[in-house]
C-alpha cells in the first residue's frame, strides 16, 4: 500500500460523502433562502417558520433519494471489500 493509494481512496470516500449529503444539504439552502425571503418582505420573525418546513422539506428529500445513496454506498462498499486481497499486495 502506498500512500498515493491510501490518498485516492480517501479522495474517493470524501468525494462519495459530498455526493451523497449534496441533495439534502441544497434542499435546506433553497428552502431557508426562501422562507427568509418571506420573511423580510412581510417582516414576520417566527423562529419555528424557518426550522419546521426545512426540515418537513428535507425529510421528503431524504426520503426521496435514499434509494440512490444506499446504492452509491453499498457499491463502494462492496468495491472496497472486495478489493481488500489487492490492497494488502
Amino acid at each position: 500500500m502506498s500512500v498515493d493509494f491510501i490518498v485516492g481512496i480517501m479522495a474517493e470516500t470524501i468525494r462519495i460523502t459530498l455526493m451523497i449529503s449534496a441533495p439534502v444539504l441544497l434542499v435546506g439552502l433553497i428552502v431557508g433562502v426562501v422562507i427568509s425571503l418571506f420573511q423580510a418582505v412581510t417582516q414576520v420573525q417566527e423562529m419555528t417558520l424557518v426550522f419546521v418546513p426545512k426540515i418537513v422539506v428535507c425529510l421528503i428529500t431524504l426520503v426521496a433519494v435514499l434509494p440512490w445513496m444506499i446504492n452509491i454506498l453499498v457499491s463502494f462498499t462492496h468495491n472496497l471489500l472486495t478489493n481488500i486481497p489487492t490492497y494488502i499486495k
